[in-house]
């Protein structure tokens, strides 16, 4: 398994929403009490795609189809209209690495006949050897470390105002 592109931008967004994930919700007044809004209701932070472009310095375009692969598959949730955006599904700790990766690539095994949600039968999975030993322990070892790992690690790197754009350089191309 490589990184592509898009999971590097995808976990960039996401560190950044789940540093937003933790700040207070924003008050609103509901519609029986006072403009003044003491006592309002708890709702979610949005985050514009504006806003998550801006401090991730990812290409807006770009980053809207990241989102919305996201918000497909249930990592992060949107809401249209004014004072809508984008925030994290769930508590950073609870959105594993594999569920995201998943999300913007599909199945992390490396052969569709090892596949644990895309399987493809293969006329020799039976007696390969190599399926059942090599490539289906190349499946378990990924998916344990991305299972370990969640949005709450990329946290802590957009807490600390690490970019991610830099390993866009180090990723390994086809043939190289």
């Amino acid at each position: 398994m490589r990184l592509s592109a898009t999971d590097v931008y995808a976990f960039q967004a996401l560190g950044y929403l789940g540093l937003q994930h933790g700040l207070p919700p924003v008050t609103e007044p509901s519609a029986t009490e006072s403009p003044s809004g003491q006592a309002g209701i708890q709702t979610a932070r949005w985050i514009s795609s504006d806003e998550i472009s801006e401090a991730t310095g990812i290409h807006r375009p770009y980053l809207v189809r990241i989102l919305a692969a996201l918000t497909a598959k249930g990592v992060v949730k949107s809401k249209k209209g004014i004072g809508g955006g984008y925030a994290l599904a769930r508590k950073p700790q609870l959105i594993s690495l594999c569920e995201v990766v998943r999300a913007i690539d599909g199945p992390v095994a490396p052969l569709s006949c090892i596949s644990l949600n895309w399987h493809e039968e293969c006329v020799e999975q039976e007696r390969c050897h190599a399926r059942n030993t090599i490539y289906t322990r190349m499946r378990d070892a990924m998916l344990a470390v991305l299972q370990e790992f969640s949005v709450h690690d990329l946290v802590i790197d957009a807490r600390q105002g690490v970019s991610y754009g830099h390993c866009l350089g180090h990723l390994l191309k086809p043939n190289a």
